[in-house]
């Protein structure tokens, strides 16, 4: 008897309180039990809006892993041309300067002459087989 002469106390307005504070407290039970109520499917637009950002930060992570890896393998390449590029120097300035100083500079090309400007030319065609003139260049092995 004690509710019924609770809600006969109770004012309209009362009762409406009381009528929320049910509800709510339904609502966060039901919450703690694992019931959900979406009437808008919000949780499964938040889901695929999450999905999608995380496919695009995937895709953006393989494309700098990508790119990465060119810059490294380009960093590689320069590298390599740089020292090809020390080393052909250095053996052009090596010969330069022994066939400048060979006594016999001026003289018309003889055969010692000629061996040492072919051996020049097999180790620029070492460093660089590509060359226009060498054998790897023309086809020939």
């Amino acid at each position: 008897m004690r509710a019924r002469d609770l809600m006969r106390a109770l004012t309209p307005l009362g009762r409406l309180a009381l009528a929320g504070a049910l509800v709510l407290l339904l609502a966060i039970t039901g919450r703690g039990l694992g019931l959900s109520w979406d009437p808008f499917n919000l949780q499964q637009r938040r889901l695929e809006v999450a999905d999608a950002r995380a496919a695009s930060a995937e895709s953006d992570a393989e494309a700098r892993r990508i790119e990465a890896a060119g810059q490294g393998q380009q960093a590689a390449r320069v590298e390599i041309h740089h020292r090809q590029t020390l080393a052909v120097e250095r053996s052009t300035v090596a010969a330069v300067t022994q066939a400048r100083s060979a006594k016999d500079a001026n003289d018309p090309l003889d055969l010692v002459r000629a061996d040492r400007l072919r051996a020049h030319d097999r180790e620029l065609c070492r460093l660089a087989p590509d060359l226009d003139g060498c054998a790897a260049a023309s086809g020939y092995s």
